[in-house]
């Protein structure tokens, strides 16, 4: 009996903001998946250990979550003005699928540092001493997110004193600027409310009619009034996710909400696109104590956010659907901006189950239609390792 036997692909570990994933550049990935396909589709499962029935991901590299089944694409920039394309992979954790269809926010943060250590970032962009600035082009969505990366005598510096709550210890922070936020449909331009209203009923059956704003900026993103859904918006993940009605209300809910922001055709096509949209639910400012015993005050908060993500309430806040909060809260009248109090916001500091996030956006209303040209938050970015992953040669 012959046996395949496994290859070695050259890779890096790293986590970006609140996510951890594994980051390839596209010449090292094997020739048969440098295109996209089901053979570039079946080597990232594999690495990450899925489809796994288990839901532990014991036999690759995810972390058999939302936040740690993640794979990144690189390359050098074709692109006038940009210096690095970036191609997100959201990896199903039991279900044999990679979805291509958002960014990931937090990994964004970790883009830059990897691009410039790796050399697809030109030298003359990189000072000895300061920040890089890195234009990057995502192509998931087609935008354009600028990193601002610190450099210590001509390295990337990850150590630092910036806190992110939802990561333990401190490290560097790397600002993002997601410009134009508002989220692209298979290359087209999408239109920031696609339903064209600020607040919708959205019938969802078995739950009723539920207002919601639905927006695309960053990640498609539904919004919802926690008390309107049983919650208070102070919930941490094992308030919801030990519950499978509650689970399985807000998968119905995501479903509908796709359809009528024209996502999906038909609800049943949403259980083959996990990563969009999101479903996030808010709330006036409350007290309560975070995942990490923290207490976070109403006083020092804006307003309350949970969502979800991969079906499951994400355990802090992703990158992404910060700046749907961001930009949503921008725009008087969305279901955001009046949980936090309404009228013309700049930025917003939430509450979230890991602690707070503050972000900043700037809206305009032109014609009668409402845009952002960028959103703005911190991060931080480090490599956990690097070298090689092994995958069986008989993969893909």
């Amino acid at each position: 009996m012959t046996h395949a036997p496994q290859i070695k692909v050259p890779a890096t570990y790293m986590r970006g903001g609140t996510s951890k994933g594994v980051f390839f550049r596209v010449g090292d990935l094997p020739e048969a998946a440098q295109t996209p396909g089901p053979a570039r589709d079946a080597l990232l499962m594999r690495i990450i250990g899925s489809p796994d029935p288990y839901e532990k991901q014991i036999d690759g590299m995810g972390g058999a979550t939302s936040s740690t089944s993640k794979t990144v694409i690189l390359c050098k920039s074709s692109r006038p003005d940009h210096d690095i394309d970036y191609l997100f992979g959201q990896v199903s954790i039991d279900k044999a699928f990679v979805d291509w269809s958002g960014n990931c926010g937090n990994l964004s943060a970790a883009v830059g540092p990897f691009g410039i250590a790796n050399g697809l970032v030109d030298a003359n962009r990189i000072p000895e001493n300061g920040v890089a600035i890195v234009r990057i082009w995502q192509a998931n969505i087609g935008k354009t997110i600028i990193a601002h990366v610190p450099i210590t005598n001509g390295l990337v510096q990850e150590t630092g004193d910036f806190e992110l709550d939802g990561v333990t210890f401190p490290a560097a922070e790397v600002a993002l600027e997601f410009m134009d936020p508002a989220a692209e449909e298979d290359g087209a331009a999408g239109a920031l409310f696609p339903t064209g209203n600020l607040i919708d009923d959205l019938d969802v059956p078995g739950v009723g009619t539920l207002k919601a704003t639905m927006i695309n900026a960053g990640i498609p993103t539904i919004f919802l009034n926690a008390e309107a859904i049983g919650y208070k918006g102070v919930e941490l993940q094992d308030d919801i996710n030990g519950d499978a009605r509650a689970l399985a209300m807000f998968e119905t809910i995501r479903a509908h909400g796709a359809v009528r922001m024209g996502l999906i055709k038909h609800v049943d096509e949403a259980a083959k696109r996990q990563h969009t949209p999101k479903v996030a639910f808010v709330a006036k400012p409350l007290d309560y104590i975070s995942s990490s015993a923290k207490a976070i005050k109403a006083q020092d908060i804006d307003l309350l956010v949970r969502a979800m993500s991969m079906g499951k309430l994400h355990h802090a806040m992703m990158g992404t659907a910060a700046v749907a909060i961001g930009t949503a809260a921008a725009i008087p009248g969305t279901l955001v901006n009046l949980a936090a109090g309404g009228g013309k916001l700049e930025a917003v500091r939430f509450g979230h189950p890991s602690g707070t996030l503050r972000v900043g956006a700037t809206a305009d209303q032109v014609n009668g239609q409402w845009s952002v040209k960028k959103v703005m938050m911190s991060r931080s970015a480090r490599v956990l390792m690097e070298g090689q992953v092994r995958v069986p040669s008989d993969t893909f």
